[in-house]
Formats: C-alpha cells, sequence, structure tokens
C-alpha cells in the first residue's frame, strides 16, 4: 500500500499545483497580461533548473568523487574496524537511494532558493546605464544597482555548494576509510582523500578573495561612519585593508592547492592561521583604531568630503535636488476684510475625509450593507460653473450580504458590487451642517457635471472586493443585486456584461477553481453556466501588484470619473536599496502617521530604501478590472530596465488622457518619504550638517486621541508666495528638531512632466512662530468657554485637520469644529460641522462660517491674542454672576433641546436648528457678558498640517453654507 499511497500524495500534490499555476494564467490571461505571467514562470522555472543543476552537480558531484577514490583495501586499512564502518555498512544496501533522495531534496531547496532571486537576474541581464558615477569609484551606478546584487547572489551560491560540498566529501571520505581520527597518531588519510579536500578548502579561500575584492565595492553602502557611504575609516582603512585580505587569500589558496603535491597538514594550517590573524588585524583592529583615534577627535573635519557626498546621494536618489528653499518672515500684517473674499483662504477646503467618512455612511449608504472607505478621499472636479472645486469623494461599495442572509449563494452570486459615486465639495455644507453632496444617491444623482456623464456606475472591483463572486450567468434572468428601489421593498437586478473575469463554461475551469477554493458549489450549482464569470483579485492595488510585481504601490488608491467611468488611480514606485552614499531609510517608518490605512495591499519587497521614484501611474477599471500602466517618470533608469523585462507592460505617457491628467495628482507616500528625508536633507553644507543644529522634525498629530504619531500631510489648493493662481498641492510643516515653534512649510505639486516641484518657505531662526501643537493649545485655551457648553452632556466635539497655508507674507490657520450626537439605542452618530477657527499671527477668530472667522481676523475686530499665552478668562464680578448662570440655562436648554431631536428617530431637524439658534444667542449673550467677542469652539490638538483631507464646510448645523468657491486647480 505504500507506493500507493505514494503515488495518491503525488498525484493531489501535482494537481493543486497545476491548479494553481493554470489559474494563475487564467486571470492574467483575463487582464492582457499572460506575458507577464510567461515571463515570471519562465524566469523562475530556469533559475530553479539552473540553481538545481548547478547544486548537485557541484555537491553530488564532489560525493561521488568522493565515493570512487575510497581506499582499495577497504575501511579497515588503517587497523581495526571503528564505529564509522558500522554506519557505512548500514548505509552501503541503500547507498543510491539515500544519495537520489538527499540530491532531490537539496535540489528542491536550492532551486526554490534561487527561484525567489528572478527580480535580481532581470534586472542584470536587462541593467540600463544612470549615466552617473560613483564619488569613490568612478562607476556607472548601474554597476551598484544591478550587478552588485547578482555578484553577491552568485558568490552566496558557490559558498553554499563549496561548504556543502566540502562537509558531505569528508563525510563520505570517512565512511569509507578515506581517513581516520584516532588517537593518538592524529588523523590519518589517503593521498586521494587529502587531495580532494585540499582542492576544495582552496577553492573555499579562492572565493572567500573574490569575497574580499567585491566588499571594497559595498563600502559605498557603509553605515559606519556619520552617515551612510563610505566614510573616511572606510576610504583610509578598510578599502586598502580589502585588497590586502583579498592577495594574502589568493596566496593562502595556492598553499591548500600545493597539498595536492606535498603531503601534510603544516602548510595548509599555516595558511589558515594567517589567513584568520590578518582577517582580525587588517579587517577589524586596523579600522577600530584609526576610527578611534583619528577619526573621532576630529570627526567633523575628517567626514565632511564623505558626507558632502552622501548629502549629494541622498538628494538625489529620493528626488529632493530641485526643492526649493525660501525665506519666509510669516509676520505679514492681516490685510482688512480681504481674507473674507480672496478665494485662496475663503475657498480653503474644510471638509475632514477622516470624519466625514461616518457622515457619508449615514447620509449615503442607504442599505446596511454598503459602505464607505475611512478615510474618503480627496480629487479636483468643475462644478456646475465651470470651476475647479477641491472635492471629498468616495464610491459606495458592498461589505457582503445581511448576516441572517449570509449563504454561499447570496455571497458570491447576488451581492457581488458596489453602487455609484459620491462626491462633495470640500468647502461647503448644507444648512445643517452636513456636506453638500453634488453627486449622491442610486441611481447617481446631481449637479456634478462629471457624474452626470458617468456611463457605468457599478463597482465590481474596489477596496472592499477581497472574495471572489461569480457573475453574469443569466442575462434574461438577472440575480445580481443593482440597488434597491425608491420605492417599496424591492430591488433592480442586473448581470454582469464587461469582459473582466475568468469564463466558467470550460467544465475544467469549474474544476480547478472548485479545487483552488474548496468550494463545491462551483461544480453543483445550477445557476453558474456558460456565461458565467468569476472575479477575483478585486482590489486594486492587489491587482496592480501582481501585474507589476515589481513596483511598490502607494497605500491610498483613489478614485476618479474618467471619461464616464469610474477608474482606481494607483501610484507606483520603483525603489532600491542600492543607491551609492544614500542615506537608507525604513519606508514603513516614513510613511506611518495618523493617516495611514493599515488595511491598505501594499506588497513591500524590500522595507529598507534608498532611491524611490514615482515612476507609475495605474489605473483599475472599477466595473470590468482593466490594469492599465502609464510611464510618469520616462528617466528612471529602474523602470527602463523593467521596461525591458515586460516590453509592452508599461504605456508611454503621451497615452495619457486629458480626463485622466485631471485627477492625477502627487502620491501621497513619496511626499512623507521626500518630507522625512528634507527633515534632515534640507542642509547642503556639511559643516551645518554634522552640527545638526538646523534639523527639523514632522510633528506629531496634535489631536487628544493620538500620542507621538506623525501628523500627515494634507491636500490643499495652495498659492505659494510669488504664484497667481492655486495648485492642488500636498502641504506640510516642520518643526525644529527640539522644539514647538514652526519650522517651515512645505508645498508640492504634480508636473506635467513627472517631477513635483517642491517648495519650502523656512521660517526666520530669530522669531518664534508658532507651530501646530501651539496654535492648537491657544484655540483650546481662547475657546474653552463656548466648547465648554457645546460639549455638554454627553455630546462629543471633534476636531478636523489644522489646515495651514501662507497669505499675505503670514500663514493662516484654519480648523473645523464638529459635534456629535451620544450614540443611542439603534443609533449610529455622526459629526455635524459647528463652529470654524481662524488664526493668522496673533489674531484669532471663531464663527458659525468660515466667512465670518475671516471677517473676525483679518476685519480688526478682535483684540490680539498671543499664541504663545493662553488668554486667561476673567472673572465675573459678582453683579454679573446672576446673568451669567441665566445665560448658562439658556444654553444648557438649548443644547438639551438639540440632543432631544437629534435621538428622535428620524431626527426632528427643524427642531434641532431652532435649538442650535437658540443656544448661538445665548453663546452671543455670554460673549457680551465676558467683555469680548463671542467665544468660540474650542477644539483639542487635531490635525493642523496643510490640507489633506479635511473638513470642507464652514457652517454651523444651523448657520448658511459658505459661499466661497476655491481657486482652480491646474490639472497633473
Amino acid at each position: 500500500m505504500i507506493p500507493v499511497l505514494i503515488a495518491v500524495v503525488a498525484i493531489v500534490v501535482l494537481l493543486l499545483v497545476f491548479s494553481g499555476i493554470y489559474t494563475d494564467y487564467l486571470w492574467y490571461d483575463s487582464v492582457d497580461f499572460s506575458s507577464v505571467f510567461s515571463t515570471m514562470l519562465l524566469t523562475q522555472v530556469l533559475l530553479f533548473v539552473v540553481g538545481a543543476v548547478l547544486m548537485i552537480a557541484i555537491v553530488g558531484g564532489n560525493m561521488v568523487l568522493a565515493h570512487r577514490t575510497r581506499p582499495m583495501f577497504g575501511p579497515g586499512m588503517f587497523g581495526a574496524p571503528q564505529g564509522a564502518d558500522r554506519y557505512r555498512v548500514a548505509l552501503d544496501p541503500h547507498r543510491r537511494l539515500v544519495f537520489l533522495v538527499g540530491m532531490g531534496v537539496l535540489a528542491l531547496f536550492t532551486g526554490s532558493s534561487t527561484s525567489g532571486q528572478w527580480r535580481i537576474w532581470l534586472q542584470f541581464v536587462n541593467r540600463a546605464p544612470f549615466d552617473e558615477k560613483d564619488a569613490q569609484f568612478h562607476l556607472d551606478l548601474s554597476f551598484f544597482v544591478f550587478t552588485m546584487p547578482f555578484l553577491r547572489m552568485l558568490l552566496n551560491f558557490l559558498f553554499t555548494a563549496v561548504i556543502l560540498s566540502i562537509l558531505l566529501a569528508a563525510v563520505v571520505h570517512y565512511l569509507y576509510g578515506g581517513f581516520r581520527i584516532s588517537s593518538p597518531g592524529g588523523a590519518h588519510a589517503t593521498r586521494a582523500a587529502r587531495v580532494h579536500l585540499s582542492v576544495l578548502l582552496g577553492v573555499f579561500v579562492l572565493l572567500k578573495a573574490l569575497a574580499y575584492w567585491l566588499d571594497r565595492y559595498d563600502l559605498v553602502f557603509s553605515a559606519r561612519g556619520f552617515v551612510h557611504g563610505a566614510s573616511y575609516t572606510d576610504v583610509n582603512a578598510v578599502l586598502p585593508g580589502k585588497g590586502i585580505l583579498a592577495v594574502i587569500a589568493l596566496i593562502c589558496a595556492l598553499i591548500f592547492f600545493a597539498g595536492v603535491v606535498r603531503p601534510g597538514g603544516m602548510f595548509p594550517g599555516v595558511a589558515f592561521g594567517l589567513l584568520v590573524l590578518s582577517a582580525i588585524l587588517i579587517g577589524s583592529v586596523y579600522p577600530a583604531l584609526v576610527e578611534q583615534f583619528q577619526v573621532k577627535p576630529n570627526q567633523q573635519g575628517k567626514e565632511e568630503t564623505f558626507i558632502a557626498r552622501n548629502i549629494a546621494a541622498t538628494r538625489e536618489a529620493y528626488g529632493v535636488q530641485d526643492a526649493k528653499v525660501v525665506q519666509y518672515q510669516a509676520q505679514g500684517t492681516p490685510p482688512k476684510d480681504g481674507a473674507a473674499t480672496d478665494t485662496t483662504v475663503s475657498g480653503v477646503r474644510l471638509l475632514d475625509p477622516a470624519l466625514v467618512a461616518k457622515t457619508f455612511q449615514q447620509k449615503q449608504r442607504i442599505r446596511g450593507f454598503y459602505d464607505f472607505p475611512d478615510p474618503l478621499d480627496v480629487d479636483r472636479y468643475k462644478d456646475a460653473s465651470g470651476t475647479v472645486r477641491d472635492h471629498v469623494v468616495g464610491v459606495r461599495e458592498l461589505t457582503g450580504p445581511p448576516g441572517e442572509q449570509d449563504n454561499w449563494i447570496n455571497r458570491h452570486l447576488v451581492y457581488t458590487h458596489g453602487y455609484g459615486f459620491v462626491a462633495a465639495p470640500g468647502n461647503e455644507v448644507d444648512g445643517e451642517g452636513l456636506p453638500a453632496f453634488d453627486a449622491k444617491d442610486m441611481p447617481v444623482a446631481g449637479s456634478l457635471p462629471a457624474s452626470a456623464g458617468l456611463k457605468e456606475p457599478r463597482v465590481y472591483f474596489g477596496e472592499e472586493g477581497t472574495d471572489y463572486v461569480v457573475v453574469g450567468g443569466s442575462p434574461n434572468k438577472p440575480m445580481e443585486l443593482d440597488y434597491p428601489e425608491s420605492a417599496g421593498t424591492g430591488q433592480q437586478d442586473t448581470s454582469y456584461t464587461g469582459k473582466g473575469g475568468v469564463p466558467l463554461g470550460s467544465f475544467l475551469n469549474r474544476v480547478l477553481y472548485a479545487m483552488k477554493y474548496g468550494e463545491k458549489n462551483l461544480l453543483l450549482s445550477g445557476d453558474i453556466n456558460d456565461q458565467s464569470r468569476i472575479l477575483y483579485d478585486r482590489n486594486p492595488a492587489a491587482r496592480v501588484a501582481k501585474v507589476a510585481p515589481f513596483l511598490t504601490l502607494d497605500s491610498d488608491p483613489y478614485p476618479a470619473i474618467v471619461d464616464g467611468r469610474i477608474v482606481w488611480i494607483v501610484d507606483g514606485y520603483t525603489t532600491s536599496n542600492e543607491y551609492p552614499y544614500s542615506q537608507s531609510r525604513s519606508l514603513g517608518d516614513m510613511i506611518k502617521d495618523t493617516a495611514t490605512n493599515p488595511r491598505a495591499i501594499t506588497p513591500q519587497p524590500r522595507d529598507q530604501i534608498n532611491y524611490i521614484r514615482n515612476s507609475v501611474k495605474a489605473t483599475v477599471d472599477a466595473y470590468d478590472g482593466t490594469v492599465t500602466l502609464y510611464e510618469w517618470d520616462s528617466a528612471d533608469p529602474v523602470l527602463k530596465v523593467w521596461e525591458k523585462a515586460f516590453p509592452g507592460l508599461v504605456k508611454s505617457k503621451d497615452r495619457i488622457g486629458e480626463q485622466l491628467k485631471e485627477h492625477l495628482r502627487y502620491p501621497e507616500d513619496l511626499f512623507k518619504v521626500q518630507r522625512d528625508i528634507l527633515s534632515r536633507y534640507h542642509i547642503t553644507d556639511a559643516r551645518s550638517f554634522y552640527s545638526g543644529q538646523d534639523f527639523w522634525n514632522v510633528p506629531d498629530d496634535p489631536s487628544p486621541t493620538e500620542k507621538n504619531v506623525k501628523q500627515p500631510p494634507y491636500y490643499l489648493s495652495v498659492t505659494m508666495p510669488g504664484e497667481s493662481t492655486s495648485s492642488f498641492s500636498l502641504t506640510t510643516t516642520f518643526v525644529p528638531k527640539q522644539g514647538p515653534n514652526l519650522a517651515a512649510f512645505m508645498a508640492v505639486k504634480a508636473t506635467p512632466d513627472g517631477n513635483g516641484a517642491l517648495q519650502i518657505l523656512r521660517m526666520p531662526a530669530n522669531t518664534t512662530i508658532s507651530g501646530p501643537g501651539q496654535v492648537q493649545n491657544t484655540f483650546a485655551n481662547r475657546f474653552a468657554g463656548e466648547l465648554n457648553i457645546l460639549g455638554l452632556g454627553k455630546a462629543q466635539i471633534l476636531y478636523g485637520n489644522l489646515l495651514t497655508l501662507p497669505y499675505a507674507g503670514g500663514l493662516v490657520y484654519v480648523e473645523p469644529v464638529y459635534v456629535q450626537a451620544p450614540a443611542g439605542a439603534g443609533q449610529e452618530p455622526y459629526p455635524i460641522l459647528a463652529r470654524v477657527l481662524v488664526m493668522f499671527g496673533d489674531r484669532v477668530g471663531s464663527a458659525d462660517t468660515l466667512e465670518e472667522a475671516l471677517k473676525q481676523v483679518f476685519g480688526g475686530a478682535q483684540n490680539p491674542t498671543t499664541p504663545n499665552t493662553p488668554t486667561t478668562p476673567q472673572k465675573p464680578s459678582t453683579s454679573d454672576t446672576g446673568a451669567l448662570s441665566s445665560v448658562a440655562a439658556k444654553a444648557q436648554q438649548a443644547f438639551a433641546d438639540a440632543q432631544k431631536a437629534l435621538s428622535a428617530n428620524p431626527p426632528d431637524w427643524q427642531a434641532y436648528g431652532e435649538a442650535q439658534k437658540a443656544l448661538k444667542q445665548a453663546l452671543d449673550d455670554l460673549g457680551k457678558l465676558q467683555g469680548g467677542a463671542a467665544p468660540a469652539a474650542t477644539p483639542s490638538p487635531a490635525a493642523m498640517a496643510s490640507g489633506s483631507p479635511s473638513p470642507g464646510a464652514s457652517a454651523s448645523p444651523s448657520g448658511p453654507p459658505v459661499s466661497a468657491t476655491p481657486s482652480p486647480a491646474p490639472s497633473g
């Protein structure tokens, strides 16, 4: 029965392997990228075979040679039979079987290891020049990026093969009497065994000589010095030492080879001792002495040249060499009334995608089995008047059938897709403080021109699409839920007519997918027929990663309406950790902040990088899953390598359509990486860099719910100093290495050539400018009274992104404040915009609308409040105590009425609006009694950078919507 069981197991394993490979081929064929599959498969098979054959040839050949050169008089020639003889007697009858099984296992492990290095191999055989040379060896950078990894891989393979050969050949010689280890005579070996092992040891030492020579070039990645790259010690001690060690190893190899003609162990022993001693003295002790006694006492002077090399290489490798640093005083005088009408400020986007995601869910989810991503995304669209405005956008995706109806048919055949595109202008809310949706509902309605031209609103491929679905089975009798009907309890059904997915008409296909998913219903269901198609790997980032496995993907794919269809846009990066002299950093650490999406499917083959380019813009059609890759950085040598390896995979940049160009933006993860680098590498002078006194930090998110986590960058339409129009940009702030003050403001916009225009506004070093945490503290102290009233009861005060933008020679901070009702039985609370806070210089304002808050700050009616000196509220006099108590009671009653209106099912918005008016009147009366402007909501520390998904409207629930219109943002 044993052979039968082995055969059955082998057949099952082969079927599973075949089903996996063949279904992968069907998937690649369905997206018209079968050439990618064939290239990867053939490369991996070739490397598997070559690696396995070479390893067997080297190791197995040496074992066979050891066996054939065994002593003719047998194992006992050195004396009485020993323990080795007993092992030999037991092993010898099964020698061939043991050898074949052992070689098979070795071949499997070796082939698997070498096939996993297919990226290194393809980069080596398709290498392209950088046309730049390194500072030390004056070699083209392609040698370090593409050739060195292959040489290291090859050397490691040979080292492994030789070491295994020495060990296994020694075992065979020992078992068959080639040598004996006994006392008192010591080791005895036959001439054949001595010659064989001497040659193998000589080859090992010869490989060590090659390794020492190759190590010389690895010094450009050294971490020994003050920065990465060859340091003073590396160049003046380690580099010549490696050359000397290579020569010594070569001499020692010749000594080992001499063992072929000269018996005895003295010379090999001397050679081995010389090799070890020289490695310790020349390779370790001498560099340590140079470092300790020459470099450390004079490190600034000794390392200056090498720090300069690191600065130049790092700025080039991370694409920040052209970052423009501008001195900015940030002490401008507030222009009276100008900001309220200037669209640069009055049109700022306030809707916070991280907060209004709940509002989108409650107002536009329609049914419980739909959902929106959290956070939402930010994009630009033309409104009905033709003006480009920042929008908060999302698609209504399907999370799955209701729990009580969660069965295989509903999960995979009925609930198959999401529906619709939802958008709201970033700077506008309705009279209730909710987003003023201009694309909404099912079917899609609204005033947004792009949504009116939407030809296909169904979303079969999205961020929630992690399970497979079977679609398109019966066009005449559709069973896929499309959307609920507006009247009654019925539903509109549809049947998929797209080209996405793999056809299930073939019985073989159904069998293979039944095996792949372990699901017999794929074979037995009568609802699956010749017209059915199976859709899987439906996440946009996962699809791009599968089509282009050499790319590192941005963690935030975003949807856009392009040519009447919903498409996902995914930014792809080419990365490397082999760029000479560049500082190596963890990609995960650089992009981590409070906005990082933990669910993002972004395969990171290598977390440590020192080179990155946004080389590819990818799109995934939300209906049929079509993946399209466009070249974005045509000068990137790494991308050129992959274009040679996969011809036709990436389309040229000139094939990007005009509508798609309008929605391309500067990628968020790349910006996070570059701001991390520029926090130190904005300094280009080596001596100043060494002192480190002007290093910056990315500020922590000042929100009270986040501790010691970096603040995210924000998408925002910004007009930078010296420019006449606003641009859709990513913005961030910096604070000094030690201290909360503002050090710099940075913004970047995508440019048509694919390179971002980075600009840094550097604050004066001799003046204190409030940083994000200080501004948040000022808001909290200035408006504490009103905030306490707004937060009476169980209501929750939520603070949106604190946006920063340059204006009139200074900086304007804008932050929205939301109120969220307490959770009740059967209710899911969502935030409503209640206040907008504004600060410019030492002036602070709070109002129901952004326009009113700007008038408080720029209209000159408010007394200035020093940002760094929290305002201490004046204690009311005894005569005012009764009036204050009366006003507080009115405020409490108005708040209670508002909560009661919100708790109704459905909420009574008219009563809520009346309660808000009463609350506002009470707050106005309170402000008059306190002798100042009406107090405003007190935000707690919230995100305060530049402008990413951020709250958009500026009206409270009862206040009017913001009427200001943002300036148009150019595409690109």
